[in-house]
């Protein structure tokens, strides 16, 4: 092989191949002190730290490491002598992602005619047949939807590419005809996906290098659960942390650490936003426990699992994280009844002509929101990462009652939470337009509307009822039956207090210029 010079090195002996699985050298790690550490996104991506043992000659070296995921970001690998000893340069990497497997060594074949092994009864027999196609998922839509087999193998059925075509006796069939039996294995074969290193290092010797790499395949939520008493609105809250793996790789013994925020990194999927009819802010807050520790850490919060955990291959595991009681809280009711219209009515003559004849599409729906301020002083307290909120009653008997669920966002202390958690049954609203004048050529209209709320509770409730100005930026509320709270620009907000079986109407004038 050619010897390679380089300024920082002294001159390199010829290459000495090596397999780390092989390496006689043994780790100077304590035994109970985890070798590998685990840095968990909650957007899919993980950072993997672990302890990798060396045994170099001075000069160039051949490595070849197989205790990889299958999702490895190669161009992201790093590896370095920690303690800072010696010099260490990856002249070269080859990163071989395709690991023997039935669905690979049908693809390799095709064109090819091979034996498929076919039971009937007690007695097998063999018969010939010619891949036509493998029905392989190929690695760039395995990677495209983040490491999910499951998924790239539907997208591939769906276009029609996913199944194997055979051909036996002259005839195409769709499935295989039995237990494919296919040629010996070539020389370079792997069955792992593997990382194939041309080292250099300055200096001979043993030493626990340290490996470290971005994989797809690895992601981490919050889920809380909150219960609220048979009567009233103080609750009680647990926190779990669910950490999902299907990187292909089980990870022993390893220090995790879960990382929450939006961190920039591109991907080739769009992510999923989740749907509150009312406001963008859905949070929640627990306080730490020692299961996990909390931390600010450059412009997100890093969470710290306390004890080494082992998170094996398509496993799903969940440590408690938090736990809170006696959280004041407070339920809110909302009528916005011009939710759908302002979506359907344009800002000009005809829509406000003809608003009239789509008043049914306004929602007689009132939205039940939970109101709860992050704060210490209210038994929380800490920056929260997102997750899936669960609510409970308790009924009379004691029996937990599930009332509502909905997502929430990375959220920072002393904020106050508002989660939609369904509709009211007993509370009903009606919207409707009464009057409206259009006058074009002094660039004025006026709108007048009725709101109706009806309580059909036993006890008397404040239902705020929130109005939008839609039509345009410039306008005023000249008469109007109740007090209002202009909330921004485009929105006011009547808050109606309707006593048992009694019905409230607000009705309010609109004016705009243009």
């Amino acid at each position: 092989m050619t010897r390679h010079n380089h300024p920082l090195l002294p001159a390199l002996t010829p290459v000495l191949a090596l397999s780390i699985a092989l390496a006689p050298f043994a780790s100077r790690v304590a035994a109970d002190e985890p070798t590998r550490a685990l840095t968990i996104y909650n957007q899919d991506f993980s950072v993997v730290r672990e302890t990798v043992p060396l045994t170099l000659v001075a000069g160039e070296n051949r490595v070849t490491f197989n205790d990889i995921t299958y999702h490895v970001e190669p161009d992201s690998v790093v590896l370095r002598d920690a303690a800072g000893k010696r010099s260490l340069r990856i002249l070269e990497q080859n990163y071989r992602a395709d690991p023997i497997s039935q669905e690979l060594l049908l693809s390799l074949n095709e064109g090819k005619t091979i034996d498929f092994q076919v039971q009937k009864g007690d007695r097998s027999e063999i018969i010939r047949g010619k891949i036509i196609r493998s029905g392989a998922v190929p690695r760039y839509l395995i990677n495209d939807y983040g490491g999910d087999y499951q998924q790239a193998q539907q997208s591939l059925w769906r276009s029609g590419g996913g199944q194997p075509i055979i051909e036996v006796d002259g005839k195409l069939q769709f499935t295989l005809p039995g237990l494919p039996i296919f040629p010996s294995l070539a020389d370079d074969s792997i069955l792992k996906p593997a990382l194939i290193w041309t080292i250099a290092s300055d200096k001979a010797g043993s030493f626990p290098a340290e490996l470290s790499y971005i994989t797809t395949g690895m992601t981490w939520k919050a889920d809380y659960n909150v219960i609220a008493p048979h009567k009233g609105d103080v609750l009680d809250m647990t926190g779990w942390v669910t950490m999902q793996n299907s990187s292909g790789k089980t990870f022993e013994n390893a220090r995790i650490k879960l990382m929450a925020g939006d961190v920039s990194k591109i991907r080739n999927q769009q992510s999923t936003g989740s749907f509150s009819p009312y406001g963008n802010e859905l949070a929640a807050g627990l306080p730490s426990v020692n299961a996990v520790s909390e931390k600010a850490f450059d412009d997100y919060h890093l969470y710290t699992l306390e004890r080494p955990a082992t998170l094996r291959d398509r496993e799903t595991k969940q440590v408690e994280f938090a736990r809170a009681s006696g959280i004041q809280s407070r339920t809110v009711y909302v009528y916005d009844g011009a939710a759908r219209l302002r979506s359907d009515v344009a800002n000009n003559e005809y829509g406000l002509a003809h608003e009239r004849n789509i008043a049914p599409n306004s929602t007689h729906k009132v939205l039940i929101m939970r109101e709860i301020v992050n704060s210490t002083a209210n038994s929380l307290g800490i920056p929260l990462p997102a997750g899936r909120m669960r609510f409970y009653r308790k009924d009379s008997d004691g029996q937990l009652e599930f009332i509502g669920e909905n997502q929430i966002v990375h959220t920072p202390k002393d904020e106050k939470l508002s989660i939609y958690t369904g509709n009211a049954f007993d509370l009903v609203g009606d919207r409707r337009q009464t009057d409206v004048k259009l006058d074009s050529r002094d660039r004025i209209a006026d709108e007048t509307f009725e709101i109706t709320l009806r309580n059909h509770k036993p006890e008397t409730v404040e239902v705020r009822v929130v109005e939008h100005m839609y039509r345009g930026v410039t306008w005023s509320i000249p008469t109007h039956s109740d007090a209002f709270v202009k909330t921004d620009a485009q929105a006011v907000e009547f808050r109606v207090h309707i006593a048992p079986n009694e019905t409230q109407t607000v009705t309010y004038t609109v004016h705009y210029t243009w």
